[in-house]
């Protein structure tokens, strides 16, 4: 096994100056390392699916994935964007020492607007909000996303905005703070602001005893007690919560036993700002443990779920999307908490009675392109009697599939162009077998006939559109094959965002939509992920 370490960070200037710190300090330490981007995500080399693992958090989902499949050694992670429970095999291996843990206002002028009836501040965060809401509550606050080079660059070119809040250690760590910028010292920070986590495999331990010389005790206990707050609290809810706690240490200097406290303070918000239930407690430090569990339940008992549930009621999510593909519940789970999503079986498949004598003779040559084909191939015969020899097919799901109930398959690729492209390089017989849906596209079996081979077409089963209106506030449209959007364009109009699962995909979507996007992976969970990053 290689002794260098691999190093995985997302691509936003913050991430990789986050990264870079870590490289660094491990290389002071005598340790190789190898930063390693990553761009997409891949499916798991895994029996099972991201719910179980516990995968959830969008900022972190990447990297996560890249530690189970061994891509990389250490995950590089702003603590607060990673969920309080982490996946299955996964731990934090360090925290680095605490940056500036506060909020920062950039105003565009002067900071004399505060004093003002109207204002207008822009944040995509709900626990800022609440914040400023209930310290200026006549005030408008206005949805933020991007990156911090992109909502600085938003800031600037707003003609209507009087500022916007930030996480202050983002600003500094990349050099971008303006001079029309001040510390929030009021606002409560969200739990582990300004910390840097290191992610581990459990079983990796020459990383994790690498990151682990990287730890800062006092900011591993805060932050862990930051955490443990907002996991007692949030219950699978999304809330505007905050939470800090800092050491304070005495007599160390004057040669007396030191004396160690934990100090934390905790709110909670009601998502409009009227309402704040807050609670503060000093604890020795070897009894900081409680400090959590203690504070969580007196937000409760003042009437903290109560205010949670109040809020469930609301609709605070600012942005509507449209998936045509009814989606599962651990994929919902992965959209951000201010994406509402919709979903709908825009195309429904039945399965075609396919005749015996198709498979009473050996098949030697098989392409399969869709789920959905492999699905009626086992409903009308045992696993026992799909004796195929070689098979083809699209899509990496399609292939898990195919292995896991058929048999080994030769060759899987992203479209079924880019199989025929494949087939005609390197296929040595003179015919194949295609089992296919009824809206198949002619790519692969057109340019396999170009190319002097015989295709034989087994209509596996019939795809029906069952398209329906949606609504005007929705922004964005999910799509997974051309039929989709076939599908979609009987009922609506081309006027919103084409989020698209792969290339074929966003071609036919291309034809109609002005703005499309396409997912770097084929798979739901690749789309999902576009969702999020076009939109937070």
């Amino acid at each position: 096994m290689s002794n260098i370490i691999k190093i995985g960070t997302r691509e936003s200037e913050l991430a990789l100056w986050q990264a870079n710190s870590v490289k660094r300090q491990l290389e002071e330490l005598g340790y190789e390392t190898e930063l390693v981007p990553i761009k997409s995500t891949g499916d798991l080399v895994l029996d099972k699916p991201l719910y179980e693992l516990g995968i959830t958090g969008i900022f972190t989902r990447n990297l996560d994935i890249a530690l189970l499949n061994n891509d990389i050694d250490i995950a590089v992670h702003s603590l607060k964007d990673v969920p309080t429970v982490l996946p299955k095999g996964i731990v934090q291996a360090s925290v680095l020492k605490r940056g500036n843990h506060n909020d920062m206002l950039v105003y565009k002028n002067n900071e004399e607007f505060t004093s003002q009836k109207d204002a207008i501040i822009a944040t995509g965060s709900l626990r800022r909000k609440a914040q400023w809401l209930h310290r200026y509550p006549t005030h408008t606050v206005v949805g933020l996303r991007g990156n911090v080079n992109t909502r600085l660059r938003k800031v600037e070119e707003s003609e209507d905005w009087n500022g916007a809040i930030f996480a202050a250690a983002g600003l500094n760590r990349i050099k971008l703070t303006p001079e029309t910028s001040t510390n929030l010292n009021w606002m409560i920070p969200a739990p582990a602001q300004g910390a840097i986590m290191i992610a581990a495999l459990e079983t990796n331990a020459y990383a994790r005893e690498a990151a682990g010389k990287l730890n800062n005790e006092d900011t591993e206990i805060c932050t862990t007690i930051e955490r443990d707050f907002l996991h007692a609290l949030e219950g699978g809810c999304t809330a505007p919560i905050g939470g800090y706690a800092y050491i304070k240490r005495e007599g160390e200097e004057e040669g007396k036993e030191e004396k160690a406290e934990v100090h934390f303070k905790g709110a909670l918000f009601s998502r409009d700002g009227k309402q704040k239930i807050e609670v503060s407690k000093v604890s020795k430090l070897n009894e900081a443990h409680n400090i959590a569990r203690y504070c969580a339940g007196t937000i409760i008992q003042k009437g903290g779920k109560k205010i949670m549930l109040d809020d469930l009621g609301q609709d605070p999510k600012k942005v509507a999307i449209f998936s045509t593909k009814k989606l599962s519940e651990s994929q919902t789970k992965l959209f951000h908490e201010d994406i509402a999503i919709e979903d709908s079986d825009f195309i429904t498949t039945r399965h075609n009675r396919i005749p015996r004598k198709v498979i009473r003779k050996e098949i030697e040559n098989v392409v399969i392109t869709s789920k959905n084909s492999v699905e009626s191939l086992l409903t009308n015969f045992s696993a026992d009697e799909l004796q195929f020899k070689n098979i083809y097919c699209v899509g990496r799901r399609t292939k898990a599939l195919i292995e896991k109930r058929i048999g080994k398959v030769i060759y899987a690729a992203k479209n079924a162009k880019k199989l025929a492209e494949y087939l005609i390089a390197n296929f040595k017989g003179t015919s194949l077998t295609f089992f296919c849906g009824d809206l198949r596209r002619d790519e692969l079996p057109d340019m396999m006939k170009a190319h002097g081979v015989e295709v034989h077409e087994i209509e596996a089963y019939q795809a029906t559109y069952s398209p329906e209106t949606i609504t005007d506030k929705v922004e964005g449209v999910l799509f997974y094959s051309p039929s989709t959007v076939v599908s979609y364009l009987q009922e609506n109009e081309a006027n919103r965002v084409a989020f698209c699962i792969g290339e074929t995909t966003a071609n036919e979507a291309k034809k109609h939509f002005k703005e499309v996007k396409v997912a770097k992976v084929p798979t739901v969970e690749s789309v999902i992920e576009l969702v999020n990053m076009h939109y937070v």
